[in-house]
């Protein structure tokens, strides 16, 4: 059987699949990561600081407690007491 006839081709039948992998490489090394932030994350990076918000509402309270002014909502604390519990 004569196996060198015009059709025989010296190729490696696997060489496409080899050059397809280090050209995906490639074009992974030139592409660069990005960050996209929506408009609901800039409104939200813009609003006022929650920190300071935070503040003013325990400062609120303190003054409360020491004018003796503040309430507990008993019904509303043993609600939420329940509620943690419960999960």
């Amino acid at each position: 059987m004569k196996i060198h006839g015009p059709n025989h081709a010296n190729l490696n039948p696997y060489q496409k699949q080899i050059q397809k992998q280090q050209e995906a490489k490639q074009t992974k090394h030139n592409q660069e990561d990005q960050v996209e932030i929506s408009n609901k994350a800039k409104q939200l990076q813009n609003k006022e600081n929650p920190i300071a918000n935070r503040q003013n509402y325990v400062n609120d309270i303190k003054q409360q407690v020491e004018a003796g002014e503040y309430q507990i909502n008993t019904q509303e604390a043993a609600k939420k007491i329940l509620n943690f519990w419960k999960k």
